[in-house]
């Protein structure tokens, strides 16, 4: 399905967020992609391998895809998944399959852990050091800097349709939806989206 992603220009690219082994052959992996779900289903579905799965659309051009898969894993990605699995080394997710064939991931550890973890990995693949230094992770959680009035205007911006590339709503639309003025709307409004850039910011490059 990297390979769909590669070959579709409307899909930015397929994001891993959680996997689980639970033996040799047998996985559950939950992805978020980046583009529309049909034609993603239509070519997924085909995939024989996959035991059980579930697609949950988001309200843009995405979507979350749950799947529990068994497949003995060929020995290139084997060897791909084993270069990471060095003692004492953390990959972060999410990984990123890329719609230019690339897969882009983060990990922490031991600085002889990274560097295995490099040079298994490139035995079988170009690999990139993008960049190296200490782990800047930010907050957990920027809503919890967000006073719950905040949120809330957040929360009915984007469900009015205040921040889609259309600007579907006005400033006006967000006020009358929470009963103040278009004035304190904005003032919400711009100091919520102050403290999650700042979160964003102090976590450091992707």
């Amino acid at each position: 399905m990297h390979q769909f992603i590669v070959d579709h220009d409307e899909y930015d690219a397929s994001r891993l967020l959680y996997n689980q082994r639970y033996e040799t052959d047998e996985y559950a992996v939950l992805f978020y992609v980046d583009g529309p779900r049909e034609p993603y289903e239509s070519t997924f579905e085909e995939v024989s391998s996959v035991f059980d799965y579930e697609l949950a659309p988001c309200r843009d051009e995405s979507f979350y895809l749950y799947v529990h898969v068994r497949e003995p894993l060929t020995d290139s990605v084997r060897m791909y998944a084993t270069a990471f699995e060095q003692p004492g080394l953390i990959v972060i997710p999410p990984l990123e399959y890329r719609s230019d064939g690339t897969i882009r991931l983060r990990a922490i550890g031991p600085d002889d852990a990274i560097q295995a973890a490099v040079e298994d990995a490139a035995e079988r693949m170009h690999v990139e050091v993008q960049s190296v230094g200490d782990y800047r992770a930010g907050r957990i959680d920027a809503r919890a800097d967000l006073t719950q009035r905040q949120y809330e205007a957040v929360s009915v911006a984007v469900d009015c349709g205040y921040y889609h590339a259309t600007r579907d709503a006005s400033l006006e639309d967000v006020a009358d939806r929470l009963d103040c003025s278009s004035g304190t709307a904005g003032e919400l409004l711009r100091r919520a989206e102050r403290t999650v850039m700042q979160a964003l910011v102090d976590g450091g490059p992707f």
